[in-house]
């Protein structure tokens, strides 16, 4: 093999190495986890606070256990200045679906919504709500060979379930050169790389479903199930990958 073609294979095999993660297992309990989500945009000048606030769940001793959260950057203030490169279509019209169900007509960044109701306590200064303790089911993510598999049992009383998966990256930094925040070096955490969602199949009382997973950049996972044609989360679960 000459040198060219040996610097291939083991290009290759190096790449192979650093794009997949161990294998990583990531549950809830039976009692029930809050979704917690950001919508969010770097183009937007109120946001930063509510960012900053959000990464400060890092440290907290209730995140995975009773909080997923998620940070949904939108595009909507795209065309304002500054391009959000994280930034998805699919999370602007998310965010409108919910505005939809609350009888509203416009869309808003910072926005909170948790456990699928709009939430504006962080503008208070109020604390966050706890999920309380009322059992749901238990909720597993098993990630391994860039697949994720998912197995929820619970009384949900649905018989039809839907999984939601996000990878999520961590701590990335972000120099944002025009629009409101121009100037400004930005610190994400949480932010949505992807929102890929799958019918649960019913085995004797077991759901479960497979997702491909590969991204690199993932540092952390959140996952939750709805019933079908719902957006409001049954039971969240999630962790930081291995």
């Amino acid at each position: 093999m000459d040198r060219n073609r040996m610097r291939y294979f083991w290009g290759i095999i190096l790449l192979a190495l650093v794009s997949a993660h161990a294998e990583t297992t990531l549950r809830s309990g039976p009692q029930r986890v809050s979704l917690l989500e950001l919508y969010t945009s770097e183009g937007c000048s109120s946001c930063p606070p509510a960012e900053s606030w959000l990464g400060g769940l890092k440290t907290d001793g209730r995140l995975w256990k009773e909080i997923v959260p998620v940070a949904f950057h939108v595009d909507y203030w795209d065309d304002l200045g500054w391009k959000d490169r994280f930034a998805k279509q699919q999370y602007t019209s998310r965010q409108r679906a919910y505005s939809t169900i609350w009888g509203s007509s416009s869309v808003y960044t910072p926005g909170f919504v948790l456990d699928g109701q709009e939430w504006k306590g962080w503008f208070s200064g109020s604390a966050l709500p706890v999920p309380g303790d009322r059992a749901v089911g238990k909720l597993e993510v098993k990630v391994d060979n860039r697949v994720a598999k998912i197995k929820y049992s619970g009384d949900s009383g649905a018989k039809e379930l839907e999984a939601h998966l996000v990878p999520m990256a961590m701590d990335v930094n972000s120099d944002v050169h025009a629009g409101e925040n121009r100037g400004r070096k930005l610190m994400h955490s949480f932010i949505a790389l992807d929102l890929v969602s799958r019918k649960l199949t019913d085995k004797n009382g077991e759901f479960t479903a497979e997702l491909p997973f590969d991204y690199t950049a993932a540092k952390a996972v959140g996952i939750w199930v709805t019933e079908a044609g719902s957006i409001k989360p049954v039971q969240a679960a999630g962790g930081f990958l291995k």
